[in-house]
């Protein structure tokens, strides 16, 4: 069903806003990934159960994803938001003043749960865009939210060494307090007209996943994808300590070389407006199967530049799939938006945990190479699911 419901212009002000916005808030899950080396023997945390530092945030905002950003189609969308904003201010000024590990991890998976928040926004923007330029609003407001995600390392290992690491997280809670502030003079209201209880609320989530086919493929796609994403970034960090002999320094430059694929969202998003969907999807699988290829071969060639070309086209390719699934995504039913992007993004988040897992795996038994062509199969079997989508009459 194609949205034909009113929708309230939106300026560029306000996208940039949005934005911004969405991402100032998943930045909040990479900064302890970035930091963990640092953070784990501060709090007395050693071994495998180092890994939690990070995994806390993350559990976090899964359980928001599924449990929270459906209410999108229930409560006023800018009063949610403010609400999760002001918790995950709470959650990082605790981060900051933790004193052990149990008052770190509480914090984290707090702070992970409101910074859910960005979810809550892209649907919202889809709600204001019409329906002509829809696309190319979500991709902006997107492109924000890549752009939090990669930049969130090297500002991260730039303020710890500026200030110890405990700063980020504190320079992060004046961040949300003043993002607060802005959201609430900027943002309109936007009041659905649902009148569905909390657990129906979630049941029609997997409902709409069990069986609509559009959001079916489209997750499947993308969770592909992002496992891939994710196996990638999960490791070359490792590959460019180990076989190129990069620092912190050289590290967090390598990922803002990377962030250039953030650019690709708004040009996904007009992509997505003129029609190109089916087009777009089958360039951005076939780029990310060429990206794990170079990557292989830059590894192996200790070609520093083709892999951090390799990252700018995955990162790009991630980002031009994503945009045009919920351009198609937030067009099925504009009052389920925020349950669909739910499901969408549980599932998706959950398939990119899963890719961090496999990367260690592959790494530890196969270096480099087992984890690029674990990540080129990721993408090659998201490619033979798509080309069935004619003949399963998919949109």
């Amino acid at each position: 069903m194609i949205d034909t419901s009113p929708a309230t212009k939106i300026g560029s002000g306000l996208i940039g806003i949005l934005s911004l916005s969405c991402g100032l808030m998943v930045a909040n899950l990479y900064y302890a990934q970035a930091l963990i080396g640092e953070i784990a023997p501060a709090l007395g945390l050693q071994g495998a159960i180092a890994g939690l530092v990070v995994t806390a945030t993350q559990l976090g905002y899964g359980a928001g994803l599924f449990f929270v950003v459906c209410l999108a189609d229930r409560v006023e969308n800018r009063r949610l938001i403010l609400l999760l904003t002001g918790g995950a201010c709470c959650g990082l000024i605790g981060i900051w003043l933790a004193a052990g590990a149990a008052s770190f991890l509480l914090f984290s998976f707090l702070t992970g749960f409101c910074s859910v928040g960005a979810q809550i926004m892209v649907p919202l923007a889809a709600h204001l865009a019409p329906e002509a330029s829809r696309g190319r609003v979500v991709g902006n407001v997107m492109g924000g939210l890549i752009a939090g995600i990669m930049l969130a390392r090297p500002l991260a290992n730039i303020v710890a060494a500026v200030a110890g690491w405990r700063a980020i997280f504190l320079l992060s809670a004046f961040g949300m307090a003043a993002l607060g502030l802005l959201i609430a003079r900027t943002v309109p209201e936007r009041r659905p007209e649902h009148g569905l209880r909390y657990g129906q609320l979630l049941r029609s989530s997997i409902v709409l996943l069990a069986k609509t086919p559009s959001v079916r493929r489209r997750t499947a796609y993308q969770a592909m994808m992002f496992a891939a994403f994710s196996l990638f970034w999960t490791v070359v960090p490792l590959l460019l300590a180990d076989r190129f002999g990069l620092g912190q320094v050289g590290i967090a430059l390598f990922a803002l070389a990377g962030a250039g694929g953030a650019l690709m969202a708004p040009i996904a998003g007009r992509l997505g407006d003129r029609g190109y969907v089916r087009a777009g999807t089958a360039a951005a699988l076939l780029s990310a199967i060429a990206a794990f290829s170079l990557a292989g071969y830059a590894a192996e060639a200790h070609a520093l530049i083709l892999l951090a070309l390799a990252a700018v086209v995955l990162d790009a390719a991630m980002q031009l799939n994503q945009v045009l699934g919920q351009r198609i995504l937030f067009s099925i039913a504009p009052n389920a938006r925020g349950r669909i992007n739910a499901i969408y993004m549980t599932v998706v988040f959950l398939a990119g945990a899963l890719g961090s897992v496999l990367a260690t795996a592959c790494f530890e038994r196969g270096g480099w190479t087992a984890t690029a062509a674990a990540g080129g199969a990721l993408v090659t079997a998201a490619l033979i699911l798509f080309l069935t989508e004619r003949r399963a009459g998919a949109a």
